[in-house]
């Protein structure tokens, strides 16, 4: 197996898992939403913002999925991150409402909690594995960076000089 090809297949297996772990953040995120918006009906509420985590990471996800970008990559590490860091520090740090946004301190670990920040730790991993991935691959030999193709991964193929 070629080179060229076992990056490829490494790059597509990051994308996946990249991919994967923000969808499982997005569909906890969205099932815990409602009850968590009771606290603030008509406010921002903690479940709007919840619906918010979980749109971003479905988009970032498919941006991943389809175009395989460093910038997407980048994205979807921002979401997985950040996630993760609003989980822990809400869990363990009794943040004040600030401003429309409300305090969200909530000093247990429950099943769905624990898999959101497990999943949102793997997503921001893989994202950043695939990034550094992707650069690598860019700027080897300090070569301008490669059109990469939108739907392999792969760089394109170079037209052949006549």
């Amino acid at each position: 197996m070629g080179r060229d090809v076992m990056v490829g297949a490494v790059g597509w297996a990051l994308r996946v898992v990249t991919a994967g772990a923000l969808a499982v953040e997005a569909v906890i995120h969205l099932q815990l939403a409602s009850n968590y918006q009771l606290a603030a009906p008509g406010g921002i509420g903690q479940g709007n913002l919840f619906r918010i985590e979980a749109v971003l990471a479905l988009l970032a996800a498919l941006s991943v999925l389809l175009l395989g970008s460093r910038i997407t990559y980048l994205a979807a590490f921002a979401v997985g991150a950040g996630g993760l860091v609003a989980v822990v520090l809400y869990r363990y740090v009794n943040v004040p409402a600030i401003g429309p946004l409300p305090s969200m301190y909530e000093p247990v670990w429950f099943f769905k909690k624990t898999v959101t920040a497990v999943a949102e730790a793997v997503a921001a991993i893989a994202a950043l594995q695939s990034f550094f991935l992707a650069y690598r691959t860019d700027h080897r030999s300090g070569a301008e960076p490669l059109p990469r193709s939108i739907h392999s991964g792969l760089p394109a193929p170079v037209p052949e000089e006549q």
